[in-house]
């Protein structure tokens, strides 16, 4: 009787084996490792824009709403870049002539958009609804971090798949009332009794299936 249960020319599959065993889970690591690096997510992006435009100065020090220039933030699931005219309906009489705004005017006079590089890019099979965060009281500060710091908008959450999901899983940390949603600097810590029964009774339970974000 053969006391061999797989025949010997099995023998020549170990060395490949022993690297399938010891390879795939390095392998698995790696790009686990990868994949969530912040230069696979893009954390930290900072691209050169047309018009040196500064967050810090318009949101922060003037105290510029959100919403003046991204108008679509509460109705759109886009929150729509702004067009030169809004640009032009302060800067036609404030520095009219300053050599930063010289796309500014080049745009007005061509009926060209201005090309804003876009600094928070989903994937094309992510779907994200900025109206339906904001109106259930998601601050533009809890993806976007301190905008209204930055000279130079950067991205400063990873907005991976598992960055979003841990949000949807426990929303409310993160829950504001509706008219703290562009203030920068409110906290819960802060928060007065009736804004904490608001973030309390407002009913937030937010999907985690997949085609809630692919669809």
């Amino acid at each position: 009787m053969n006391a061999f249960i797989f025949p010997k020319w099995m023998n020549q599959l170990r060395p490949v084996l022993a690297v399938v065993l010891i390879g795939l889970p390095l392998y698995v690591i790696v790009v686990f490792a990868y994949g969530a690096s912040p230069k696979t997510t893009d954390a930290g992006y900072a691209p050169t824009q047309p018009v040196t435009y500064s967050h810090a100065l318009h949101a922060g020090e003037l105290g510029i709403d959100c919403r003046y220039c991204h108008t679509g933030v509460e109705d759109a699931a886009h929150a729509a870049v702004p067009p030169t005219q809004t640009c032009l309906n302060c800067h036609k009489s404030i520095k009219a002539d300053s050599d930063k705004l010289e796309a500014v005017r080049l745009s007005h006079e061509t009926g060209l958009p201005i090309e804003w590089v876009r600094v928070h890019d989903l994937p094309d099979y992510v779907y994200f609804n900025h109206s339906a965060h904001v109106r259930r009281g998601i601050g533009c500060v809890s993806c976007h971090g301190r905008i209204d710091t930055m000279e130079v908008v950067y991205q400063a959450e990873l907005l991976s798949m598992g960055w979003c999901l841990d949000c949807h899983r426990n929303a409310r940390p993160w829950l504001r009332p509706s008219d703290q949603i562009t203030e920068m600097t409110w906290t819960q810590e802060q928060a007065t009794a009736a804004e904490l029964e608001w973030i309390e009774t407002y009913d937030v339970n937010p999907s985690t299936d997949c085609s809630t974000c692919h669809r």
